[in-house]
């Protein structure tokens, strides 16, 4: 029927075209001058170009920053006006610091007055660090630091299921909040969609506050939507921190043994606390539009704490420069010895990549532990493409066989650490609420060296040789899924 109406009024098919046309070329010019890099912005054009119709709705769906306004103006000034309130904490914790251990951190002080120039992040010292391994080590720690906590708990989570460990929490945050304790608690619409509703009137009605960082409306539309907070922050009284790679969900306390869930946490107690109630509030005020009361049992400066560990902390989001990419970057050519990587995603921005080879090629031991298997088979394929090129600059690559590794983690050299909730993909290094760890410790250090290679033992090493048999379809694949490692 369609094609008999254009046979009899050709001329209307002809504008149509005209129109779509004329439409492609305006988008292609909407894209190269809004969209900062280039990768993303050639992966753009590929998809409106060589996917008719549907690559410009996936582009006005994914790719244009709609709340850009919003989160560049309000969420900036709700940062400097906390910021402000608390300058002189960050100063004096950032300067003592700094000058007590300025030879220590010598090969470090780039990336250390980066991010605090940039990022308002202070050095700290006095810190305690524990390393907690997967979800059992986590939780039980967790559990016990919240029943001692006094005034306040702040809880921020990309992912948290209404399940048997995220009832049991939910549970001690509800005789807290009835004991008096105040208790704020953000979560990703997306990330939380299991969540329930039932679970989130259960908290409020014990007292708690409660707001997702950004709601969602339509669902459905929302799979990769931009700015996803993918923290996972618990602040206790101000003075004991959680954060690192694991959601309050059963699967990372390993209930079924066939599906073994390996990640990496860290319970930090110490004057570095103030850095991540800063980030908390942050988020809150911009999620609330509520600014709690800013008193001392937020905010302080502890010379009780007995801790010896400087830690400094790298965050990102969309009201950011791409803090945590320049200082990964950063600490990677700093590198005089060594650099260990583990990641569930491997799909770099070309600054990480190209540091990574660099550090490699000058001969240094530089090793990758990923995933044998994802969790998406293009985002799987995605990576594979990277890593014949990275074989050929001397990297060497661990396939990780028993189980999903899902740890965040780096070590440099013999004092410098790094954990957290950000991936190395595009999307955790520009767009999501993403926050890193930085420890400037020997003993955190040789702890997570330890951690590493006994993962090893359960890794299968790539060989270049081998890598390079396979099949050519999937060589295919992996380099088509690259194209749009951008968009991922």
């Amino acid at each position: 029927m369609m094609k008999e109406f254009f046979d009899q009024f050709p001329y209307i098919l002809l504008i149509l075209e005209v129109i779509y046309f004329t439409a492609v070329v305006l988008l292609a010019g909407k894209i190269i001058m809004d969209t900062k890099t280039t990768s993303k912005t050639l992966a753009y054009l590929l998809l409106i170009i060589f996917i008719p119709v549907a690559g410009i709705i996936i582009y006005f769906v994914f790719g244009v920053n709609y709340r850009k306004n919003k989160f560049y103006n309000f969420k900036f000034e709700i940062n400097e006006k906390i910021y402000r309130e608390i300058q002189n904490y960050i100063e004096k914790t950032h300067f003592e610091s700094l000058n007590r251990n300025e030879n220590k951190l010598k090969e470090y002080s780039t990336t250390i007055n980066f991010l605090y120039n940039a990022a308002h992040s202070p050095l700290s010292s006095k810190n305690e660090v524990e390393i907690l391994i997967n979800g059992e080590e986590k939780f039980a720690k967790v559990l016990d630091c919240i029943r001692k906590a006094k005034h306040h708990i702040h809880l921020e989570y990309y992912i948290y299921e209404n399940d048997k460990i995220g009832n049991q929490l939910a549970e001690l945050l509800i005789h807290k909040a009835k004991e008096g304790v105040v208790v704020r608690f953000l979560y990703d619409a997306l990330g939380s969609g299991k969540i329930g509703k039932k679970l989130i009137a259960k908290l409020k009605a014990a007292g708690i506050e409660v707001s997702p960082v950004n709601k969602i409306t339509f669902r459905l539309l929302a799979n990769r939507v931009n700015y996803r907070d993918h923290r996972k922050i618990i602040i206790i009284d101000g003075k004991e921190v959680f954060t690192g790679g694991i959601n309050v969900s059963d699967k990372y306390i390993n209930p079924n043994s066939q599906q073994y869930w390996r990640d990496m946490h860290l319970y930090i107690k110490g004057n570095s606390a103030f850095y991540f109630q800063f980030l908390f509030l942050t988020n809150w005020v911009f999620a609330t539009e509520k600014i709690p009361q800013l008193s001392k049992d937020y905010f302080d400066y502890h010379d009780e704490f007995e801790g010896n560990k400087l830690v400094q902390a790298a965050a990102s989001g969309p009201d950011t420069s791409p803090v945590i990419m320049l200082s990964t970057s950063s600490a990677i050519l700093s590198a005089k010895k060594r650099v260990y990587i583990v990641t569930p995603y491997f799909i770099p921005v070309e600054t990480i990549l190209n540091a990574i080879k660099q550090v490699a090629q000058a001969g240094l031991d530089v090793r990758l532990m990923v995933p044998e298997k994802g969790d998406s088979i293009i985002v799987n394929s995605a990576a594979y493409s990277y890593y014949e090129g990275l074989l050929e600059n001397k990297v060497r690559i661990f396939f990780y066989t028993k189980g999903f590794i899902h740890s965040k983690t780096m070590i440099v050299d013999d004092d410098f650490s790094s954990v957290g909730t950000a991936n190395m993909d595009v999307r955790s290094q520009e767009l999501n609420f993403e926050v890193n760890t930085l420890i400037f410790d020997q003993e955190t250090n040789q702890k997570l060296e330890s951690v590493f290679l006994e993962d090893m033992k359960d890794c299968v090493e790539l060989s270049l040789d081998e890598w390079r048999k396979r099949p050519k379809y999937k060589v295919f694949f992996e380099h088509l899924a690259r194209l749009l490692s951008p968009l991922m």
